[in-house]
């Protein structure tokens, strides 16, 4: 009787716990990301179908080989992705079926991904970009919501980056018009890139500092190749994308106080792919995102490089 009048997730009595088991079972969170993505697959294939109950706290703990703590955190990451739904005395119930959120233009913004993203506990992205501009705004934006109580505090933030070399011999953009400018521009690009990615390492790690987020990682590496989209996967789930449109326009140097001409490339304005997994494995939702996610593990793992 004692399993079916378990708790939501955080609620069990204390003494239940096994703490020994609790502190080794997963570290890095590769364990929590295990029981999440096997409860995730097993709602959309209709295993545990809407209406139906979930095996009991102390029934997953023993399936999975993990702590009681490691399957709250699962269960808790469902419950705010409004999944499943725990009730004293009920157990936990799913409450709501995968559906396809369709990619229409204007109809959603990287703004309102990541401010649906970080009301979870446990937050990844994978993230290709040119320079990490629009990633550094965003990530002020957050690390502001989370300071005023307008966002819940993350337990876990990790963020992979992949950026364009910074020695490329060859770039499409962004390029002088004027010969004689491109280093001028190029160097311009590189201290915006630095810029951006130093001033994200110090929001993550200062969200850290400051006891609002548990675990922050934060890895940035390079790849011999330019950026012709930004690429946004959050959480091995959802996916954002939008081309990278060339454009001619005159950009500022601060070295000289002068204006160029360049061919750049701009992401914002640009018509933004939305695309989130459903509950078949072979719709185009999931195929879409499964195959942005493998491109992005293989790519970090085969032909990214530390630039330090």
């Amino acid at each position: 009787m004692s399993e079916e009048r378990e708790q939501g997730p955080g609620q069990e009595p204390e003494q239940e716990r096994e703490p020994e088991q609790e502190r080794s079972d997963d570290q890095g969170g590769v364990a929590y990301q295990r029981v999440l993505s096997e409860l995730h697959r097993r709602i959309a294939d209709k295993t545990y179908a809407i209406h139906t109950r979930l095996p009991a706290q102390r029934a997953l703990e023993k399936e999975f080989q993990v702590s009681r703590d490691t399957v709250q955190r699962a269960l808790k990451t469902l419950t705010h992705e409004g999944w499943i739904e725990s009730k004293r005395g009920s157990g936990t119930t799913v409450i709501k079926e995968p559906k396809l959120i369709p990619s229409e233009g204007g109809g959603v913004s990287l703004e309102d991904l990541m401010n649906k993203v970080f009301q979870r506990p446990e937050i990844t992205l994978d993230v290709f970009t040119l320079t990490s501009e629009s990633l550094a705004i965003q990530l002020t934006t957050q690390a502001d919501r989370i300071r005023r109580g307008l966002s819940q505090r993350p337990e876990r933030i990790a963020l992979r980056m992949l950026l364009p070399a910074e020695d490329l011999k060859e770039r499409a953009y962004p390029a002088a018009v004027n010969e004689g400018d491109r280093e001028a521009v190029v160097e311009r690009l590189l201290d915006t890139t630095h810029r951006n990615t130093a001033f994200i390492h110090d929001k993550l790690h200062d969200l850290r500092a400051e006891g609002l987020v548990s675990s922050v990682e934060l890895e940035v590496r390079q790849v011999r190749f330019e950026a012709t989209q930004k690429l946004y996967l959050f959480n091995r789930v959802e996916m954002l994308s939008a081309p990278y449109v060339p454009v001619k326009r005159k950009v500022h140097l601060r070295k000289g106080n002068r204006d160029v001409l360049t061919i750049d490339a701009l992401g914002v304005g640009a018509t933004l792919t939305h695309v989130v997994k459903d509950d078949r494995p072979d719709s185009q939702a999931s195929v879409t995102v499964d195959s942005w996610q493998t491109w992005f593990d293989e790519t970090w793992e085969l032909l990214a490089f530390d630039p330090k």
